[in-house]
């Protein structure tokens, strides 16, 4: 399945990123990662619903958003479920929750966001109230090339909301395993939960 992740290339760049964005020489891989991941405890974290999703056969919002609440029990998550209520409930905010334009992370280093992503992350943080946003922006099977397994990866980005700046962006990946065995997903999504609360909490 793969879902549309909005304009990609130098345009959408542009239009996507304020101070700063870099093409990259190559789409960002497994172990990739940049900026530092934030402190989470006792923070409000909208946890927006995955952008785009290729070769993977189950739902990999509902094992991201298990992972997450059983490991960080002290984060405030605002989880998808509850970003589509709010934005139910105030539909002239015309935010697209599940198709944001998120495409320039795959393509560019981006330091820092602005319209129309940055205008949708600050309307919905006006109604949630949060001061950080974590947006998964494709969960994807890698092949298996030149010896190297297939396994499930998480792209990730977390922006602050005040400002529009990435912390951090990293790609984590869980056990060798193939997308279309539901089995794999849940460890990418635990992997993902415990790099961004590596203690518990």
């Amino acid at each position: 399945m793969i879902r549309a992740l909005g304009r990609l290339g130098i345009g959408g760049c542009a239009a996507l990123v304020l101070g700063g964005c870099f093409m990259r020489p190559s789409a960002p891989t497994a172990g990739d990662g940049r900026g530092y991941v934030p402190t989470l405890l006792g923070v409000k974290v909208m946890v927006l619903p995955v952008q785009s999703s290729i070769g993977i056969v189950n739902d990999p919002e509902a094992e991201l958003v298990f992972a997450l609440s059983t490991r960080g029990t002290g984060v405030t998550w605002i989880m998808p479920a509850t970003l589509r209520t709010q934005l139910a409930r105030n539909p002239s905010l015309n935010v697209p929750l599940e198709n944001l334009p998120v495409g320039a992370f795959l393509q560019a280093q981006v330091n820092r966001v602005g319209d129309p992503l940055y205008g949708y992350l600050r309307r919905m943080a006006a109604i949630s109230d949060a001061q950080l946003a974590l947006i998964p922006v494709q969960v994807r099977q890698r092949a298996t090339t030149e010896g190297r397994p297939g396994a499930v990866e998480v792209v990730v980005a977390i922006l602050s909301v005040v400002d529009g700046r990435v912390a951090w962006f990293g790609v984590v990946q869980g056990n060798a395993g193939d997308g279309s065995n539901p089995a794999s997903l849940a460890p990418a999504a635990d992997a993902l939960a415990r790099t961004l609360l590596p203690t518990g909490a």
